[in-house]
């Protein structure tokens, strides 16, 4: 990315997309909103209050868009109610088949590349010239649009189709999850406000593949949140 920027980021207040916002402050860029997408996920609700205590914590703006409109044309086990979303033994984070497998049930089309344009007119017309999303090199391998190559891809067409070359960066897209905790741990960021889980509740279920994920990631860390997890 380039230097000392303005820059738009992608906040579902996830582990990756959290540590991205921290770590685009600690290098210097100004972030002049951070957008939370409500797409009719079943943890919206979560995300957007996560999301705006991280935004208040960080004392920068956030918007929320309303993009429900995603439920006229997905089938996503994240969005329809009646899909079920894999969880338990029917996750296994440590078999790629597997896990290509139960991705193709919380797939959502295009996703990223809807929220990252959205965000890109943001940023040209509040004078940005970055989006950063959270991305990781773990998921990347199930979850195309997760990768750099997709990052580089999304870069190229926004040439074309921003009028300051908005480029797309991602602090993380290169890093595993335990990395990615340990350079939140560095970041100090407070890990009661991340929400990485599937489902809206009061903890965090332990059960979806994005809770496995990051269980094992704080784990491989040697960070203790297991009082966030359901049933602790």
């Amino acid at each position: 990315m380039r230097s000392s920027k303005k820059v738009v980021a992608l906040l579902s207040s996830g582990l990756d997309s959290t540590v991205n916002v921290f770590e685009a402050i600690k290098h210097g860029h100004e972030v002049v909103l951070a957008l939370t997408f409500n797409y009719g996920q079943r943890a919206a609700a979560k995300e957007i209050e996560q999301s705006a205590k991280i935004c208040k914590h960080l004392n920068i703006p956030h918007k929320v868009m309303d993009v429900t409109w995603f439920k006229d044309f997905n089938k996503s086990s994240l969005i329809v109610e009646d899909q079920e979303v894999p969880t338990g033994s029917a996750v296994e984070i440590d078999n790629l088949q597997k896990s290509a497998d139960t991705a193709k049930s919380v797939w959502v089309p295009n996703r990223n590349g809807i929220f990252i344009n959205i965000a890109a007119a943001y940023a040209e017309a509040l004078g940005a010239d970055a989006v950063i999303p959270g991305f990781n090199a773990e998921e990347a391998a199930t979850f195309p649009d997760n990768s750099r190559e997709f990052l580089e891809a999304a870069t190229k067409s926004l040439w074309y189709s921003t009028a300051n070359h908005v480029t797309v960066g991602c602090y993380t897209a290169h890093l595993d999850k335990p990395a990615i905790v340990r350079l939140g741990q560095g970041l100090k960021v407070p890990w009661d406000l991340i929400w990485p889980c599937y489902f809206t509740g009061d903890q965090w279920c332990g059960q979806c593949e994005s809770c496995q994920r990051a269980k094992r990631a704080f784990a491989s860390a040697g960070v203790d949140v297991a009082h966030l997890f359901k049933g602790a």
